[in-house]
């Protein structure tokens, strides 16, 4: 494993459609668990092979409850809304408030191809939105309706 260089913001890359997988190679198990390194290293909970110049159908993430590898994710289907803070590895120093569905259905397959689905609620769910919005070349930036700065986060501190 190693860790993966990341594509910052200004970088067009980011702003690139990826292309679906079509090999579920060695090749490709090596881009999931540098991916997977590279995520937890920087204390990320999702990542997509936009964010370290892969244009690949890839994500990787980690809610708390142990690494999702996705490969290809379709939505299915969304429910509900949540209104909630984002922020992005290739944002760095940012965050902002996004809406994002309550309730994401996923389908998507794994490192050798077998497809699952995937029925996810709050910020695994908003963590899906997050990663495949990526792969479609777009950022929270686009989506974030206010920008949540740091003296915002200082003052709900002191209220708490």
């Amino acid at each position: 494993m190693a860790l993966r260089k990341m594509v910052y913001i200004e970088d067009e890359l980011l702003r690139k459609k990826s292309r679906p997988v079509d090999k579920f190679d060695e090749k490709l198990h090596k881009l999931l668990d540098d991916m997977a390194e590279t995520m937890y290293h920087t204390n990320g909970v999702g990542l997509a092979a936009p964010q370290v110049a892969v244009l690949r159908r890839v994500v990787v993430m980690d809610c708390g409850d142990g690494l999702i590898e996705m490969i290809n994710p379709e939505i299915i289907s969304t429910e509900g809304e949540q209104d909630g803070p984002e922020g992005c590895l290739s944002v760095p120093g940012r965050r902002g408030m996004v809406k994002r569905p309550m309730i994401v259905r996923a389908r998507f397959q794994d490192r050798h191809g077998e497809w699952y689905e995937i029925e996810a609620e709050e910020l695994l769910a908003r963590c899906i939105m997050h990663e495949t919005d990526h792969l479609n070349g777009e950022l929270y930036v686009d989506k974030m309706y206010r920008e949540i700065f740091a003296e915002d986060e200082e003052e709900e501190a002191e209220e708490e």
